[in-house]
């Protein structure tokens, strides 16, 4: 276990530190799914310039609504929105790091890795056609381990969520019948299942339920110690979360190419791509009623990209690369301004 690692406590509990800003502090809340990330960098920040960081950990649906009412600095989503939808909301996105979302799963006697599940018969325990772990779907993709004759319980976001959007929108891209009948959206409405707020929520019921099935970013399932297992790819192979494979889910990834740097990596090709994975955007407003506090959000993202590559990678994160960093800078100093002048140069 890395050191990084060991510095995480749950976060829930990390939430505590960051729910009272103070004078002078950056104020920001949203997705769940860089949460391990943005409290880690904040820690290393304040330590290195005394700025603290407020983020609450809310959930994507969350950041989106308290950025469109000017009620933080910066909204965090892993759903990026659409050119048109930032065009309205008067608002920039930029991407901070790739992460996976991965299935977990609570069944006694089985070990990380060990099961298999397909593209479809993933979409199926979540459409509920699948209630047992012994099923013929599931042990005709896994012979010779021993899937027990238990029901299995479905776990899944309750609050509005972009790594419920990331599911569901890989769901949508494998299973025609998840398309029609769920769709791809930060909230949904379930076929079955329970349902927890946050990564920290998921993680904690699949932990506690037997014979649960959850989704979560690979770093909640890594600090809870949660059993995730192999899933097939776009070209038919089967694949573990892992660094290396999350990066080739990233290395196709255009951004020039994508307008508004709305990009969703999910499905991405590639013999080892790790079929689930995602960016996580940040969301500030272009017209700035306070140039020096965006300045200093955008100080902060700054740092970050320049100094915090190894703490992502730390917590299985991927960092951005240079050239895309580059972009996003542009961007900043292309559309971000306060009284008409740019905020930064």
């Amino acid at each position: 276990m890395t050191l990084a690692r060991k510095l995480i406590v749950s976060a829930g509990l990390l939430a505590g530190l960051f729910t009272h800003a103070i004078a002078g502090d950056i104020t920001g809340a949203g997705a769940t799914f860089p949460y391990p990330l943005y409290a880690k960098w904040a820690e290393q920040y304040k330590a290195k310039t005394g700025v603290g960081l407020n983020y609450q950990s809310i959930g994507s649906g969350g950041g989106i609504k308290q950025i469109q009412a000017k009620t933080v600095d910066f909204g965090a989503s892993d759903m990026p929105l659409k050119p048109e939808e930032l065009e309205k909301a008067g608002l920039l996105q930029f991407p901070t790091v790739v992460g996976g979302v991965v299935p977990v799963i609570n069944v006694p006697g089985i070990k990380p890795g060990q099961v298999k599940l397909s593209s479809q018969v993933l979409a199926d325990i979540y459409l509920g056609k699948i209630k047992k772990w012994n099923d013929p779907a599931l042990t005709a993709l896994n012979p010779g381990v021993a899937l027990p004759d238990q029901n299995i319980t479905v776990v899944r976001r309750s609050d509005g969520s972009g790594t419920t959007f990331l599911f569901t929108d890989y769901l949508s891209k494998v299973s025609p019948e998840w398309k029609e009948k769920v769709g791809a959206n930060t909230a949904v409405q379930w076929a079955t299942g329970v349902g927890g707020k946050g990564n920290e929520g998921v993680a904690n019921y699949v932990q506690r339920i037997k014979g649960s099935i959850g989704y979560v970013e690979f770093a909640y399932a890594k600090q809870n110690k949660l059993i995730h297992t192999q899933l097939q790819n776009s070209t038919g192979a089967y694949v573990e979360p892992s660094e290396d494979n999350f990066k080739a889910a990233a290395a196709g990834a255009d951004w020039k190419a994508a307008p508004g740097m709305f990009l969703v990596l999910t499905n991405a090709p590639g013999k080892t791509s790790w079929p689930i994975a995602g960016a996580t955007f940040i969301l500030m407003h272009k017209n700035q009623a306070d140039g020096k506090q965006a300045a200093e959000v955008l100080k902060f993202f700054d740092w970050a990209y320049a100094n915090g590559d190894q703490t992502a990678l730390d917590l299985d994160y991927i960092p951005m690369p240079d050239n895309v960093v580059n972009m996003i800078k542009a961007n900043w100093t292309a559309q971000i301004s306060a009284g008409g002048a740019k905020v930064w140069k």
